[in-house]
């Protein structure tokens, strides 16, 4: 049994693999996991010792099968719960993150296969994230950032960058939420601020560059 700790770096090292990088640094991780440098290489000396990751001092870091398979159960659990407290607990989507954190980190097979089976095999979180399915496979959406829609076109929201309270809290009471339709009626090129219409309302409202970067939308059919 692995600790808390541990799978926490597991989780960490593939999330910042999926941005494309074949490796990723010290300081990187250090940075996800709001821990000091000196800290992280230790981690890694131990993860690398049981044989979860690839690690050479200064070349950085990469996950073996292995531990790429405990990140993705970890990241299968997190998403199953968060989608849990959302849905059955009706907890909002800027609270259940934190409790996630916690509940990931049961062992339980049968819990987790009985969990899924409850919520109907779902494919996304509530903030439009993948879930694993047992298997490990993600059915991810096509979406990209509402920053780079043109406008006139009508987009539907699938998912959001940015995970944290203070943002989904804010975007909420714009009025935006997933499965929102939206169209946009302006963009200023000053600043790259946007004008939408949150459908099927005719208002206008006003969401600076750095909120709709971190709105990802897919076109509406």
């Amino acid at each position: 049994m692995n600790s808390f700790t541990e799978e926490n770096y597991l989780k960490a090292i593939y999330k910042l693999l999926e941005k494309g990088v074949k490796k990723v640094s010290t300081s990187s991780i250090a940075e996800m996991t709001d821990t000091a440098p000196a800290s992280v290489t230790d981690m890694l000396k131990k993860l690398a010792a049981k044989k979860y990751i690839h690690y050479r001092k200064y070349q950085g870091v990469s996950l073996t099968a292995n531990g790429k398979k405990i990140a993705i159960e970890i990241i299968r659990k997190h998403r199953l719960w968060e989608l849990f407290l959302y849905e059955k607990l009706n907890l909002k989507w800027d609270e259940v993150h934190d409790i996630a954190e916690q509940l990931e980190h049961i062992q339980s097979e049968l819990l987790v296969e009985k969990l899924d089976r409850f919520l109907n095999y779902p494919r996304f979180d509530p903030h439009g994230d993948p879930i694993p399915d047992v298997k490990g496979n993600m059915h991810a959406q096509k979406s990209i950032p509402l920053s780079e829609i043109s406008e006139t076109l009508k987009v539907v929201i699938t998912g959001v960058v940015d995970h944290s309270p203070g943002f989904l809290q804010h975007i909420e009471k714009t009025g935006l939420s997933l499965g929102k339709a939206l169209k946009i009626k302006s963009k200023f090129d000053y600043d790259q601020s946007l004008q939408i219409i949150i459908m099927p309302g005719k208002s206008v409202t006003h969401i600076s560059h750095d909120v709709a970067k971190n709105i990802l939308v897919s076109q509406k059919k």
